[in-house]
């Protein structure tokens, strides 16, 4: 399968009360995604941030989506103050005014001297409502030791249960599933979102998926699927890049990365709503999103949106960011998700029941 990029550089409590025990009144509670790249967070840009000005942080773990924080705002129970989004989310958030507006001017220059908003890729600011942290992919990954003789290399593999029989692991959400079945049914990597917005590629999409569905284990978090994956529940399964990176690199698991129709995307932090730390809020996002902090995300492979950042990035790591296999992939379209988000997730919810 040939892909087309656009251009684009490349439960509950992680850790608790990075200094002394405090109530959550008296911290900034930041909220993003656990496992591996959660640990990258918290080594990277929470622990300097504490050190730095000595201020609490309760740092905790959710699956995505916005239903917890539109709960939070609509009630003016304000439980969250930064949150970790990925635009598949935000631009809806920030529309329904889920979201604190962040001033360009709180931003820290590059290391060099060039000021952020040069030193930032475009997309890294597009929306008023964030600042984005990490370049990312969505792909799958098999584990070397179950998938048997034939080897994936495609995204229609990963939906051929006679060549390649065995269960599948996809989280439990429309987004990058449909994608991926319009794909493996033979629709251009240009044509994807067009499509989609039909009727009838929402038809197509679904029938695609429906098989597969018998083979399919859903699961919630990017975090549980390298466990997955290892168990030997699922031969293969749909993640985001670096966590697959990191359980190859720091746990020598022997899995594989299929790139091919990679869904690349940016992952930002958000300040929700109404928080009565905007202030600290701020200073957060300002210190995490500096050229060293960035850099940091190597860790897992993820691509730092700053230019200053990325001259930091071992070369050994460069050939495993998303940036290097663009032509592999498809840019994920955050717009189209804020539009059909609620519509597909309402339809994807009613198929999963069928």
């Amino acid at each position: 399968m040939k892909h087309t990029a656009l251009s684009l550089l490349g439960t509950a409590v992680l850790g608790v009360a990075l200094a002394s025990p405090v109530t959550a009144q008296e911290a900034l509670t930041v909220v993003s995604f656990g496992g591996a790249y959660g640990a990258t967070q918290k080594k990277h840009q929470i622990d300097p941030y504490v050190a730095e000005t000595g201020k609490r942080v309760i740092f905790e773990t959710y699956s995505g989506g916005i239903a917890e924080m539109k709960a939070q705002v609509q009630s003016g129970n304000i439980q969250w103050d930064v949150v970790d989004m990925e635009t598949i989310d935000l631009e809806r958030a920030c529309s329904e005014g889920l979201l604190e507006l962040i001033p360009r001017d709180i931003l820290l220059p590059g290391d060099d001297g060039t000021p952020a908003e040069q030193d930032f890729i475009p997309q890294a600011l597009e929306s008023e409502c964030a600042v984005a942290e990490i370049v990312y992919s969505t792909i799958y990954a098999y584990n070397d030791k179950t998938i048997g003789a034939n080897r994936p290399t495609t995204v229609e593999d990963f939906f051929d249960t006679r060549k390649f029989p065995g269960k599948r692991g996809l989280r439990k959400r429309p987004q990058f599933v449909m994608e991926w079945a319009l794909m493996a049914d033979g629709v251009p990597d240009e044509d994807i979102y067009k499509v989609l917005a039909t009727p009838e590629g929402q038809a197509r999409a679904f029938a695609k998926l429906d098989t597969i569905k018998d083979d399919v284990i859903w699961y919630d978090s990017w975090s549980q699927a390298p466990q997955m994956l290892n168990d030997g529940g699922v031969v293969m399964i749909q993640v985001a890049n670096g966590r697959i990176f990191d359980a190859i690199r720091n746990e020598n698991k022997p899995f594989t990365i299929v790139w091919d129709g990679n869904m690349y995307d940016l992952g930002a932090w958000t300040v929700l709503k109404g928080t009565p730390k905007l202030e600290q809020a701020l200073d957060f996002i300002r210190f995490t999103t500096s050229t060293k902090a960035l850099a940091g995300f190597q860790d897992v492979a993820y691509g730092p949106p700053r230019k200053s950042s990325l001259a930091l990035v071992d070369p050994a790591v460069l050939q495993h960011l998303p940036s290097a296999h663009m032509d592999e992939g498809v840019q994920v379209d955050p717009v189209f998700w804020a539009d059909y988000g609620e519509t597909l997730s309402e339809k994807f919810n009613e198929w999963l029941l069928k």
